[in-house]
């Protein structure tokens, strides 16, 4: 949502993918009320979604790294970038998603928690 806001004279469309009801309801009532007309909300689990073939994607407390690759294989473009916001065991979760996965990352310090990071991760394919 910080994104859209930021963006938004810009002709840069947005996706959120939320499966609780209450909190979709809200991000629509902030599009509403922000006047974001090319942000849209999906109250839906993210892996029931058709493939999105986002340019980006962020996501933060949604799943272990490793379930978080096959997001990414599912909805981010093959020439895509992802922003994963991860707890002080990132370090750990990059080595179980490298058991199945491939890809490039660069782990930015988290400025809100020691020991956290953003992980920018791009070139996500499945198989080690």
């Amino acid at each position: 949502m910080v994104m859209a806001i930021a963006k938004a004279d810009t002709k840069v469309a947005f996706t959120l993918v939320e499966s609780d009801q209450r909190k979709a309801a809200f991000l629509r009532t902030v599009i509403r009320q922000a006047g974001l007309p090319r942000v849209t909300v999906l109250a839906q689990r993210i892996e029931a979604i058709p493939p999105l073939n986002a340019a980006y994607v962020s996501a933060r407390a949604l799943a272990p790294l490793p379930q978080l690759m096959a997001y990414l294989d599912l909805h981010l473009a093959p020439s895509g970038t992802a922003f994963l916001m991860k707890g002080r065991q990132w370090k750990t979760e990059i080595e179980e998603a490298k058991r199945d996965w491939s890809f490039d990352y660069v782990a930015h310090p988290s400025r809100t928690q020691d020991g956290a990071a953003i992980l920018e991760v791009s070139g996500v394919k499945h198989g080690a």
